[in-house]
C-alpha cells in the first residue's frame, strides 16, 4: 500500500453507550476512536433499492486503509461529513491494510 495513494481523511467511530428517549426509543452514542485515518477511496456507486414504502437510494463506498486490529462491522467511518455504516471488512495481506465496504447510515 503506497502512501501517495491514501490522499483521504476518514474517522472510524464505536458506539460508546446507548440512551433512551423519553418515547422508549433506544439512540447509541458515537465516539471517535480513530481521527484523521489516511485513506484510498477505490469506488463508490448509488443505486436506488425498492421498499416497502417506495424507494431509496443506496450509497455505497470502499475504502482502503492501513490495518488497524479492533475494527468490526459495528463500528462507523466519517467521511466529508456523513455517516457510513461498515458492511464488510476484508484484509489485505497479513495485517498489511483493510479494505471497508461502507453505506451511508439512514
Amino acid at each position: 500500500m503506497r502512501a501517495g495513494s491514501l490522499s483521504r481523511s476518514i474517522t472510524l467511530q464505536r458506539c460508546s453507550l446507548e440512551t433512551k428517549g423519553p418515547t422508549g426509543a433506544v439512540t447509541p452514542v458515537w465516539s471517535n476512536f480513530a481521527t484523521g485515518v489516511r485513506a484510498e477511496r477505490v469506488g463508490a456507486s448509488a443505486a436506488e433499492t425498492p421498499l416497502t414504502f417506495g424507494e431509496a437510494e443506496r450509497i455505497t463506498i470502499t475504502f482502503r486503509i492501513r490495518y488497524i486490529g479492533n475494527l468490526t462491522t459495528a463500528d462507523r467511518v466519517i467521511y466529508e461529513g456523513v455517516a457510513f455504516d461498515l458492511v464488510g471488512i476484508t484484509e489485505i495481506g497479513r495485517r498489511r491494510g483493510l479494505e471497508l465496504r461502507c453505506e451511508r447510515a439512514r
